[in-house]
């Protein structure tokens, strides 16, 4: 059973526009098979690369590629806030409403996983993985950083954490000073 019922599914891609699996990330080829006709308890097997590859493009071929790229960077970002516990109930039901079948989106991982041991990502499948996008409303309120206390007694233990879904890297950026 294809899990793409909910995944807003677009026009085919036109045949010039061959999708071709090394450049789509983990979390493309993820979404990917989700939207495939893989079947849902499907195992991986010796000799099955092709028939993996070929239900990587068949999803992305029915979801279309801004589809594709713009559900699994919310996917990627809903995970690694959920994995931290900061996940809000917004965004828990956006998820579900995208991806309704958790085991599905489960098996849909491991097989990806594996693809990517297969073949190899592009530097711009890599580039697309790291821009977050998340899905309601955050919290960090979109700045990459919420606030902290260890002590709620005493305010002067704050402290901020990176946010995982805005700034996995948990970088700061600097304004630049100028000096003569």
């Amino acid at each position: 059973m294809p899990g793409s019922a909910v995944l807003a599914p677009v026009a085919a891609l036109p045949a010039s526009a061959a999708v071709s699996v090394s450049d789509l990330s983990n979390a493309e080829r993820r979404v990917a098979l989700y939207a495939s006709d893989m079947p849902d308890r499907y195992r991986w097997t010796r000799g099955a690369d092709a028939q993996v590859s070929a239900w990587i493009v068949q999803g992305a071929e029915r979801l279309g590629l801004e589809e594709l790229y713009r559900s699994a960077a919310y996917e990627h970002s809903y995970r690694l806030l959920w994995l931290a516990g900061l996940s809000t109930r917004e965004q828990d039901t956006a998820h579900t409403v995208r991806f309704p079948c958790r085991p599905r989106l489960k098996r849909a991982d491991g097989v990806a996983s594996l693809s990517v041991l297969r073949t190899r990502v592009s530097d711009a499948a890599l580039a697309r993985s790291k821009r977050p996008m998340v899905e309601g409303r955050c919290v960090c309120e979109g700045t990459g950083w919420y606030g902290n206390v260890f002590d709620p007694d005493d305010p002067t233990t704050y402290y901020e954490s990176s946010c995982p879904g805005h700034n996995p890297d948990g970088l700061r950026t600097l304004p630049l000073a100028v000096s003569a």
